[in-house]
């Protein structure tokens, strides 16, 4: 939830961690703050509410120290309200011990009464604030090192974490650990680097190590990294990941945000996740996370889809797909909800967990319970190396590539294409598809890139257009029927993210029942109505709005001529089967959330109180 930087070596290490920082900004920009420590001027803190950029101009002071241990931070508020007391890094009473954190400690309370009983004082109303002071505790209690001791108060408290700990008593040397939030190590000669994710490092190595669950690290200068667990303090070998990005991928390449750059990579980024993996003039679709438990899922008597947001969005239009083509129940659940109310799970249940980051702690929760209750689970991610790619008994990447932007655009249509393709392969093996129409789709989704392209060229000037008109609405309705439900979920959703306009997604058919009492002239409703499906009940509820006066935008078929006699603006994309068309019809609902978003000046990046990666419950 929170962006960790970390650096020790030779070089200077306040550029690196501040760049690091605006990489990791999309983990949380309510606050940010850096430590530095150099032989000749000490320990330098500076710290503030805001985004980086407040910080580089808050910390103007210290950037020339010259010194080559840093650590910095960008957060996501949990416990204390975004301001400059309440950033990281939090410093001991001593003043020697300083920590950075990422999560939540959840019997911060009971440890904090005991700290105070001891004389201890606090300034923030933050979690972490407590944590330093119990390490610091543990150290002159027990006369031990920092490492000894940041183990020890691990072993107390509650929660998730990934945490980097510097004593400026031993300054050769960063503390890092981890439980249920993600941190990396990059390894460097004579230098390592520390990170949320491999983004802040990419240019200076192309080596990390993924530190696991109930792992920490102690990185030191001219010494060989030494990885011991948490628990029982037992030595791991460390395992050096070859880091497959670049730094092309994680920049804007020319465009004005990263959300725009991502929706136009998408015919790429999708002929990338099914590139090695379709072969449609073959007829194949081979994935070896599924090849090599082919028997596990067709003997499934049903499939539980968790997810969160707009991967449970993803999740809802493979329920559509995997029931349609292979004949297999399907459940789709929140994640965020699986775990707490009992579910009933059998030891023939297949669950697929999908999370573009493969951090997302609640998904990661509901992983666990499954995997306890004899399920097979399989993962559906981003991120090589991630929590989920590595709790799941198996699983496939979908190849988006780095998704900076908070709202997700690229990984939604890869989600997709990943979650279609297992739908296909399971229908060719148990004969639910005819030949015929194994092929077409096949041949279908291959052309997807080409149609994606051709969409994104044809609406956007369009997208633009009706924003201009929509950008002050205060509410908006959206409508889709069968596959296009969950496509209007997920338009409702990307406005809501960015633009801050109240939006709500409905099965166009639900409209009578409730909704209906919403519109009047005032009302933009964006109705999904392709000339595949139910076109002409879509057509019916279209009416429904008009005789309200509602103001109608309709995403329709190119060439759709009775949509558009009814809609006051229509953008046009191209047809494609009602089964693949979420993956062309979100396209415009992406560029008209991203157009009126920027015509009301809001961040488009990095949307108010969200953050890209939920790491915590």
């Amino acid at each position: 939830m929170c962006g960790i930087v970390g650096y020790i070596g030779f070089r200077e290490a306040y550029p690196i961690v501040i760049k690091g920082l605006k990489r990791l900004e999309y983990r949380g920009y309510d606050s940010a703050g850096i430590m530095l420590y150099g032989n000749d001027k000490g320990l330098k803190i500076a710290k503030t509410k805001g985004k980086v950029s407040d910080l580089e101009a808050k910390s103007v002071s210290i950037a020339s120290s010259k010194a080559t241990i840093g650590m910095g931070h960008t957060r996501w508020a949990t416990h204390g309200v975004p301001n400059d007391i309440n950033s990281h890094p939090h410093v001991s009473n001593s003043g020697n011990i300083v920590i950075i954190h990422n999560g939540i400690i959840e019997n911060y309370e009971p440890l904090k009464k005991e700290l105070l009983k001891r004389g201890y004082t606090f300034k923030s109303d933050t979690d972490t604030e407590v944590l330093v002071n119990l390490i610091e505790d543990v150290k002159k209690k027990e006369n031990i090192k920092l490492g000894k001791a940041v183990q020890i108060a691990l072993n107390q408290v509650v929660g998730a974490y990934a945490i980097c700990v510097f004593d400026k008593e031993n300054p050769d040397e960063i503390i890092v650990a981890r439980l249920g939030s993600p941190i990396a190590i990059g390894v460097g000669e004579d230098e390592f680097f520390i990170a949320s994710d491999a983004s802040p490092f990419i240019e200076y190595t192309s080596n990390a190590i993924y530190l696991e669950d109930e792992e920490m690290a102690i990185v030191r200068l001219h010494k060989p990294l030494k990885i011991r667990k948490i628990k029982d303090d037992s030595l791991v070998d460390p395992y050096v990941q070859e880091l497959q990005m670049n730094l092309e991928q994680i920049e804007k390449g020319g465009y004005d945000h990263f959300m725009l750059k991502e929706i136009y990579e998408q015919p790429n980024v999708i002929k990338d996740t099914y590139r090695g993996r379709l072969l449609a003039n073959q007829g194949i679709i081979q994935m070896a996370g599924v090849e090599d438990n082919l028997e596990k899922f067709l003997h499934a008597d049903r499939i539980i889809i968790v997810a969160c947001g707009t991967s449970w969005h993803a999740g809802l239009v493979a329920e559509y797909v995997i029931e349609e083509f292979a004949r297999i129940s399907v459940e789709v659940e929140y994640a965020s909800e699986f775990r707490y109310r009992n579910p009933i799970i059998n030891k023939g249940d297949v669950v697929i967990a999908i999370s573009q980051s493969g951090e997302t702690a609640d998904t990661l929760a509901a992983i666990k319970l499954a995997k306890e209750k004899g399920a097979f689970v399989f993962g559906v991610c981003n991120v090589v190396g991630s929590s989920i790619s590595r709790e799941t008994n198996a699983g496939a990447y979908t190849h988006a590539g780095p998704e900076i932007g908070v709202a997700s655009t690229k990984a939604f249509t890869t989600q997709i294409t990943v979650l279609t393709m297992i739908a296909l392969r399971l229908a060719k093996a148990k004969g639910t598809l005819s030949n015929s129409d194994f092929h077409r789709y096949l041949q279908e989704l291959e052309v997807i890139p080409e149609k994606v392209a051709e969409a994104l060229a044809s609406t956007n000037e369009t997208a633009k257009e009706i924003a201009s008109k929509f950008k002050d609405a205060t509410n908006c309705l959206y409508l889709g029927r069968g596959y296009n439900f969950p496509v209007a979920l997920e338009g409702a959703l990307k406005l809501k993210e960015i633009s801050y306009i109240h939006a709500e997604g409905y099965p166009a058919a639900e409209m009578k029942h409730g909704p209906i009492a919403l519109i009047d002239e005032q009302m933009p409703v964006i109705v999904i109505a392709p000339k595949q499906g139910h076109y002409d009940k879509v057509v019916s509820n279209i009416q429904e709005i008009k005789s309200r006066s509602g103001k109608i935008i309709a995403v329709v078929t190119k060439g759709d001529t009775q949509v558009k006699g009814l809609a006051d603006h229509v953008i046009e994309i191209p047809e494609t089967s009602d089964a693949l068309s979420p993956l062309i019809t979100t396209i415009p609902l992406q560029l008209l959330s991203y157009h009126i978003a920027v015509m009301r000046g809001c961040n488009v990046d990095q949307p108010r109180n969200l953050a890209k990666s939920v790491t915590v419950e």
